[in-house]
């Protein structure tokens, strides 16, 4: 449902449409190449040990492709997550999270002050300064004040939300804490468990949202760079147990830029006249969300600084990963968008 004056959706004039992976020719991404390994059972993996991707597109495609065997619905990735610790394709994923994570370094290094965070309270400073340097990207603020309905629908759809499977990264962060972090994420996922009732299931109310103002979804085929990486870092997190000092800052960052973001989507909403059925989800994140941000830093980042220093600076610095590749996800929903819009 639209409203009754929207225009019709030029989503073709955001993201180009790629031919089905069966009507391609020989495939030459490495992407297409692990897919069809995967489609025939696994035969060919081994001959992807040498095979570089051909672009940074294609280093994502690949390595979601891979996370998805860890993390996606079974009935997503069927008979292929057999293969999910597969020798060939463990070392594929590692051989190619290791450019992209000296990527991710340097970024870090580059990050000054930041990176000499010792104690607590410096680490939770720390976290709020790189929250608020992109807690409200200009991208929201046209999305607030100027957006078209179409075009509303359009970010939404690239942009996907605060979720984007944050309850199951959630609960892969918990394994092995202890103490009031452990509490914090446990009440925290159960806060996306709609607290026991399944109609509040954030999720849920997402999959409502979707319904309720016909939200498109986008194959990744379709997304351009850096969409592919932020969706990419999860599972990098996810997947890598030595990365969980990153993840619980990374998740921590989401939850304290949510709140603001939602809140300017819900402005657009009003401004617009939006189905009643698009507020839930969007009303929740804007009231919840602050709580949870303030909560994640009292009740789990400040805590474990406290008991594991050398895991306050990492926290910081899986923040400062989020924020790096969500600063390039904007830019480029910007150009595509808002830029691209104006110039057509």
């Amino acid at each position: 449902m639209t409203p009754p004056d929207a225009p019709a959706s030029t989503l073709d004039l955001v993201v180009q449409p790629s031919a089905p992976l069966e009507e391609r020719a020989t495939p030459s991404l490495l992407a297409d190449q692990l897919a069809a390994a995967l489609r025939d059972g696994g035969s060919a993996l081994d001959l992807l040990r040498s095979v570089e991707p051909v672009d940074r597109r294609d280093l994502f495609l690949t390595l979601l492709t891979i996370y998805d065997l860890h993390t996606a619905p079974l009935e997503d990735v069927g008979d292929a997550v057999r293969f999910q610790h597969h020798p060939a394709l463990s070392e594929l994923k590692g051989r190619l999270e290791a450019p992209w994570m000296a990527e991710l370094e340097a970024a870090w290094e580059a990050a000054g002050d930041l990176t000499d965070c010792s104690g607590p309270e410096k680490v939770v400073r720390a976290m709020r300064v790189v929250a608020a340097r992109d807690r409200l990207p200009d991208s929201y603020k046209w999305l607030a004040k100027t957006a078209t309905w179409e075009q509303v629908v359009q970010f939404l759809a690239l942009e996907g939300g605060p979720d984007g499977g944050f309850d199951d990264l959630i609960a892969v962060c918990q394994v092995g804490l202890t103490g009031t972090a452990k509490l914090e994420l446990g009440k925290n996922f159960w806060d996306e468990m709609g607290q026991g009732d399944l109609a509040g299931v954030h999720t849920q109310l997402h999959a409502d949202l979707c319904a309720a103002i016909d939200l498109p979804s986008i194959p990744r085929e379709q997304m351009g760079e850096a969409a592919l990486e932020r969706a990419a870092l999860g599972g990098l997190l996810a997947t890598n147990r030595w990365l969980q000092p990153e993840m619980i800052g990374a998740l921590g960052l989401l939850e304290l830029q949510a709140g603001p973001r939602c809140r300017l989507v819900l402005q657009a909403f009003d401004r617009l006249g939006a189905p009643e059925g698009a507020y839930p989800f969007y009303v929740e994140h804007a009231e919840v969300d602050p709580v949870h941000g303030k909560d994640w830093m009292d009740k789990a980042i400040e805590p474990l600084a406290g008991e594991k220093p050398a895991w306050g600076p990492r926290m910081v610095k899986g923040a400062w990963w989020r924020s790096t590749i969500n600063l390039a996800f904007f830019a480029e929903l910007q150009a595509t968008l808002i830029e691209g819009s104006a110039a057509a």
